[in-house]
């Protein structure tokens, strides 16, 4: 029963994960590039929102922090062996 438990519970923290960086992510990005669409104009064509563009700045940093965040903790090892340096 204890095996049961425990794959259980590591099972949904993969899961978890795997949703937000496999759907979250994107989403969020698209999220950003949606509030860049803004509102249509006199013109025809469509200007963004200044609450649009601090949206979709805020969305795309999000993505940006996560991607390099991804890469530091994959390369941690080989930058604590060659440079010394301790990240996480």
């Amino acid at each position: 029963m204890t095996l049961l438990t425990t794959t259980v519970q590591s099972l949904w923290q993969v899961v978890l994960v795997g949703l937000l960086f496999g759907a979250g992510l994107p989403a969020i990005f698209a999220l950003g590039l949606r509030s860049l669409g803004g509102a249509d104009t006199a013109e025809g064509t469509s200007q963004p929102t200044v609450a649009g563009r601090i949206g979709a700045c805020a969305c795309f940093a999000v993505v940006l922090i996560a991607i390099i965040t991804g890469i530091l903790l994959l390369m941690k090892d080989f930058l604590a062996s060659s440079f010394g340096i301790h990240i996480f």
